[in-house]
């Protein structure tokens, strides 16, 4: 995995060591550096919304169908999606939701989309994005527009306490 990619690019799966050794070429011909994954196959993978050191939204993206990516990325650089299905925060797996907090938390009290494997009754971070989306009709299925007034109001607070620092 390229560690700068998105939407499932420079995402591969490797079956063989000789795989390995001609994908990490590539992938080292433009990155110093590159990430390796466990593949755990799921038919969905799960993304809390953390804002603020508190969770905001919980989804289950699905594979896009007959792929093992939740993006498969087509020749003609279109990507083809698998469903995604937003709940409650509250009826999400406790422990997903405990663990994407804590990596969320190590890293700061910003916006994070954390995605969260569940594999044979465990749960694997897979990786925090720092820049997550946030689609009408997907991730604000269950809060609507109040999701947007959360997101605004923790901003707002913020420069606020900043003009309130300046101006003291």
């Amino acid at each position: 995995k390229k560690p700068d990619s998105a939407f499932s690019q420079g995402v591969v799966k490797i079956a063989s060591e000789k795989e390995l050794r001609e994908k990490s070429a590539d992938f080292l011909g433009d990155s110093d550096l590159l990430i390796a994954q466990e593949f755990l196959p799921t038919t969905f993978d799960w993304r809390i919304g953390i804002l603020d050191q508190r969770p905001l939204f919980a989804c289950r993206y699905f594979m896009a169908p007959g792929h093992w990516q939740i993006v498969k990325q087509e020749r003609d650089g279109r990507g083809r999606y698998g469903k995604t299905e937003t709940i409650p925060v509250e009826l999400a797996p406790r422990k997903a939701v405990k663990l994407a907090l804590k990596a969320a938390n190590l890293i700061g009290d910003g916006l994070y989309g954390v995605d969260v494997k569940e594999s044979n009754g465990k749960f694997y971070i897979i990786e925090v994005n720092d820049n997550p989306n946030i689609d009408a009709d997907s991730e604000d299925m269950i809060l609507k527009e109040d999701l947007y007034n959360r997101i605004m109001e923790v901003f707002v607070k913020r420069m606020e306490q900043r003009t309130a620092r300046i101006e003291d």
